[in-house]
């Protein structure tokens, strides 16, 4: 679970950064790989969760 706290920690990391990045340089492409991270982060919290719940019975 550790390994997938990390994953998801480095997934926001790279969306903060390419959020931030199409918000104050109106950057498109920095906009379309946030997204593809949002999307990422998406399915890490999917399986943490399950872990998550798989570890707590």
């Amino acid at each position: 679970m550790e390994k997938l706290v990390e994953q998801i920690k480095a997934q926001y990391a790279l969306f903060a950064e390419n959020a931030e990045a199409q918000v104050s340089k109106n950057n498109k492409a920095a906009g379309t790989r946030a997204r593809k991270a949002a999307l990422e982060i998406m399915k890490l919290m999917k399986e943490f969760r399950k872990a998550s719940v798989e570890a707590a019975k």
